[in-house]
């Protein structure tokens, strides 16, 4: 597929191809060829099918791969519903650039390299080793109106989907979200609730740590940012616009890029989860190219999980972001892959193979 310039190109070329099934059933027949029980390892040969599926091949390589950080700053911030101010987003941007930020550390283990990328930081300067695809200059504060306009959502979702283009072209077989933005629990417990229905108060978290009075800050805050702009839960573009962040938007792209170009993408965690909910909701067939990596510890994070229909890799407690989630899950990717690869077969051992029992 050829780059697009409208988001309804890129959703009319997330199509079905007969060879996806034809690839799973033989990834599948690859795995049954393993000398071990059958379907032992679970949800990691699952995984393996679904690459297979929609790579459109058994033989499957993910050696080379990228976390696309994604870092934005969200005007809800002003509301007191976190603990800290907006300037730490960009000081874990310039981290990050300077591959030490904590996620880069854990991508050093799994062979990940990072990639960050301003989306829309409030007033960042210029930061060494962070890709400028900004929308804006942060989110209008969502309790007060939308957080951008409509025309910027779009523009923020088609960069994300370009991200995913230039990193098939570098030959990448693997991508997985992260994201930075002080506020951004906020702005993702508000996209959650106007899609599922949800109250705020059983779709929001503390984040990174907010007392019983900041809980309840945030939870007013998003009831007031629903109340205020009245996103429409059968357009997620308008949820985006209305009470999302250029981050949330991005990652969206990037998983609607991934079943585009067919390049597998790794989930992170809550934030990163309600992206992939918007793209599944603006396209269906997007959900091939999205794999969970673990289950955040946010309390809607099984709930966004259940709305995917995505069973994680990990359950850790985990809620850091950044990618952590995902980069986390690769090396399990890497050690299901040396045995579906080059595992012993029952032919090579003079094993009888296993046969699936019924009853």
């Amino acid at each position: 597929m050829t780059s697009c310039h409208s988001l309804q190109d890129i959703l009319s070329a997330i199509t079905s191809d007969p060879g996806e099934a034809e690839a799973r059933q033989a990834a599948h027949r690859q795995w049954a060829s393993i000398a071990k029980p059958l379907d032992s390892l679970g949800l990691l040969e699952t995984a393996v099918e679904d690459i297979a599926a929609l790579t459109l091949s058994k033989d499957i390589d993910i050696s080379r791969r990228t976390l696309l950080l994604l870092c934005a700053d969200n005007g809800v911030v002003a509301q007191g519903v976190t603990q800290t101010d907006y300037t730490v987003t960009a000081a874990v941007a310039r981290n990050a650039g300077r591959h030490c930020s904590s996620v880069c550390k854990m991508a050093q283990v799994a062979g990940c390299q990072v990639l960050p990328v301003d989306m829309g930081m409030r007033d960042p300067g210029e930061i060494p080793g962070v890709l400028d695809r900004r929308a804006g200059n942060g989110t209008g504060d969502i309790t007060q109106g939308p957080a951008m306009t409509r025309a910027q959502a779009e523009r923020a979702v088609l960069t994300g989907v370009e991200l995913v283009r230039e990193m098939r072209e570098q030959g990448m077989g693997l991508i997985a979200t992260g994201e930075m933005g002080i506020g951004n629990t906020t702005t993702s417990s508000a996209v959650a609730c106007a899609l599922l229905g949800r109250p705020a108060e059983e779709m929001t978290g503390r984040g990174a740590g907010l007392s019983d009075e900041g809980l309840r800050r945030k939870i007013r805050a998003i009831e007031r940012a629903l109340a205020q702009n009245a996103p429409d839960p059968g357009d997620p573009l308008d949820v985006l616009a209305k009470v999302g962040g250029f981050d949330i938007a991005g990652m969206c792209g990037i998983f609607l890029g991934g079943a585009a170009y067919r390049v597998p993408v790794l989930m992170d965690g809550f934030i990163s989860t309600v992206a992939a909910l918007c793209a599944l909701r603006l396209c269906g067939p997007s959900a091939k190219a999205m794999l969970a990596s673990h289950v955040s510890a946010e309390p809607a994070g099984r709930l966004i999980l259940d709305a995917l229909g995505k069973k994680p890799l990990i359950t850790a407690g985990m809620r850091l972001g950044e990618g952590t989630g995902a980069v986390a899950a690769i090396p399990l990717l890497d050690m299901a892959l040396a045995l579906y690869s080059d595992g012993t077969t029952f032919a090579g051992t003079g094993i009888e193979a296993y046969q699936p029992q019924g009853g």
